[in-house]
Order: structure tokens, then C-alpha cells, then sequence
């Protein structure tokens, strides 16, 4: 009688530690991400990366987890993995971090309505209310960077190596190339995009033929830029960045970088979800709402009176581009209506 006593007791606290656990579990906030380059790219995939840390520093680790496969950049892959993951209904949210995987998404998410999806950079939602969207205003802190690659610049002449003329990279490459000629109407920009967002020979081939050309500053956008940024030290040139800070990497050639904070994005979408709404909406990253932010490079070889220099300039410019007084971006011609 006693042994059935204590069986039922261990049975009982069995039991309960069971609940326990579970009801914990369901404390956990759980995402998971594929994306198209390694976490430690310096560039697109490390921006969400290290967001998804700062995320977790804030609310703790036993409050919010993620899974992420990176170096996905073949789609059917990825297809495959966002699929099993929906199915699954072990995760808050799914992120697509890549404008590759839109129509993955917008096939998916009829088919699990129940889950949330999130994809960019764009702000297509496909009308879906499981879906967010979310973007990067890169054309502002490019055209910080190119404000300040254009004073610097003792040649007057900048190389641009770009990935594939879409998205965020076009974005930064138009407003790098209008805050430079804003700052300097006879600086010569040049910009040369290699049809790639990973090919770091070709990203290396097309800097050193900038240097050729007499560019004394380098920039340029996506995983790919390791290359460049290589051919910057080698003929000590100045490089900015865009997307993630690549300060270690670029060491004294580095000036400023424009940073990613997808945080202020999925802070967002946290907070939505724990009040039911799954999607049907839009972000945009921006220096108004913290979600870029213009960095100089504490490892820059500058001298400490130019640092200060063009931490005041930046400081500068990103207050006229939040009130509106330096536009970025010229505004896109009004088509002609047909007659």
C-alpha cells in the first residue's frame, strides 16, 4: 500500500514538473530564419543575425530563442526548410531574409494562415494578413557615406562596386552617388555592378580596376564586398560600408559604416503578435526610427582632428535628411498619361 502511495505521489510531481515544462515552452517566443549568406557575411545575413541577438539580450534567453539556416541561397532549399518549419507549429514566427524568397511566401502563407511569415527587403504583403514585409531605407545613410567619401576624397575620384542593380543595394548606390556630387558637383563617381550578390573574385576585380581609374575611396553593398574591402587595405584607400559593420575587417581603411537594426522591426512584430495579429503589415528602416544608424569606425586610421570633423558633418546630415531639408533621392519622374 505504501509502495502504491509513493508510486502515485512520483506519478503526481511526474506529472506536474510535465505542466511545468510545457506552460515554460509556451513562455518562449520561437522564430525561426533562412537566409542567403552566412552569419557572419559582414553584410545582408549578419544584419539580421545580430539583430536576432539583440533581441534575445533584451528579452533573455529563456524568453526568446531562434533557429538559423544560413547560407541558403539556393530557393528551393530554402522553400524546403520554410515549409517544414510552417508545418511544424513549433515557431511564433518564419522569416524569409531575402527578396528571393517573396514568391516562397506568397505561395506559403495561404496555406498556413494560422502562422506568421515575414520576408524582405520589400513591402509587398501580397494582401495576406499572415505576412509582413519589411525594407531598409538605404539610400539615406548611402548618402551620408557619400557626403563623406566626397570630402575625404583627395583624387576626387570614387569607385562603387555594386551587386545586382535591385532592392536595398540600388538604394544605397543612388544615394551614395547623389550625397557625393551634392557634396562635390565635380567628383567623379564611378559604379560598377558585377551581376552578383556573392562573387568576391569579381567584387576584387572590378575595385582594382576602380583603382586603375584613380579612385582613392571604395564602397559598395552585399556579402561580395570582402573582396573589395581587401583591395581598399592593399592600396590604402578609404572604404565605407553599408548593411553590417565591417570596422574589423576594413581595420584603418574603414571610415563609416550605415548599420541595420532589424530589431526595431521584429520588436514590432513581437509586440503585434502577442495581440493576434499575424501580418498585413509594412516596415521601413530609417534613421528617423533608429533602424539605420551612420557609425564611424573606431579602428579608422583617420587623424583624431578628422574623426571629429566628420563625426559633425555626419551628425549634419542625418539631422537635414530627418527634417526633410536634404532629399536623398531625387523624386521618380509622374508618367505621361496617354491620350
Amino acid at each position: 500500500m505504501k509502495n502504491m502511495v509513493r508510486f502515485g505521489l512520483l506519478l503526481v510531481v511526474v506529472l506536474m514538473m510535465g505542466v511545468l515544462s510545457v506552460s515554460a515552452q509556451d513562455d518562449v517566443f520561437r522564430v525561426a530564419v533562412v537566409a542567403p549568406s552566412a552569419t557572419n557575411d559582414l553584410a545582408f545575413s549578419q544584419s539580421m543575425y545580430d539583430a536576432l541577438l539583440r533581441v534575445q539580450a533584451e528579452m533573455g534567453e529563456d524568453a526568446f530563442q531562434f533557429d538559423f539556416q544560413e547560407g541558403t541561397f539556393v530557393v528551393d532549399d530554402a522553400a524546403v526548410a520554410l515549409r517544414d518549419w510552417a508545418a511544424s507549429g513549433e515557431y511564433d514566427l518564419i522569416i524569409a531574409h531575402g527578396s528571393q524568397y517573396g514568391s516562397i511566401i506568397e505561395e506559403l502563407a495561404p496555406e498556413f494562415p494560422e502562422v506568421s511569415f515575414a520576408w524582405g527587403t520589400d513591402v509587398n504583403t501580397f494582401g495576406l494578413d499572415n505576412v509582413y514585409a519589411y525594407t531598409a531605407a538605404a539610400a539615406e545613410g548611402g548618402y551620408v557615406n557619400g557626403a563623406v567619401a566626397a570630402t575625404l576624397s583627395e583624387s576626387g575620384i570614387i569607385g562603387v562596386v555594386g551587386p545586382i542593380e535591385v532592392g536595398d543595394a540600388k538604394a544605397y548606390v543612388d544615394g551614395f552617388v547623389n550625397g557625393a556630387l551634392a557634396t562635390d558637383p565635380e567628383a567623379t563617381v564611378n559604379v560598377t555592378y558585377i551581376g552578383s550578390f556573392s562573387d568576391v573574385p569579381l567584387a576584387t576585380e572590378a575595385a582594382n580596376a576602380h583603382v586603375q581609374n584613380g579612385a582613392d575611396v571604395l564602397t559598395g553593398s552585399a556579402q561580395m564586398v570582402v573582396g573589395a574591402i581587401g583591395v581598399a587595405q592593399e592600396n590604402e584607400l578609404l572604404w565605407f560600408g553599408t548593411q553590417s559593420s565591417q570596422a574589423d575587417l576594413a581595420a584603418e581603411a574603414g571610415v563609416s559604416f550605415q548599420v541595420y537594426h532589424w530589431e526595431v522591426v521584429l520588436n514590432d512584430i513581437i509586440a503585434n503578435l502577442e495581440e493576434g495579429v499575424l501580418g498585413g503589415e509594412a516596415y521601413t528602416l530609417t534613421l528617423e526610427n533608429g533602424g539605420l544608424t551612420v557609425d564611424i569606425s573606431e579602428s579608422t586610421g583617420l587623424d583624431e582632428e578628422t574623426v571629429t570633423a566628420i563625426s559633425a558633418q555626419i551628425d549634419e546630415l542625418i539631422t537635414g535628411i530627418i527634417a526633410g531639408d536634404i532629399v536623398v533621392l531625387p523624386p521618380e519622374p509622374e508618367a505621361t498619361p496617354a491620350s
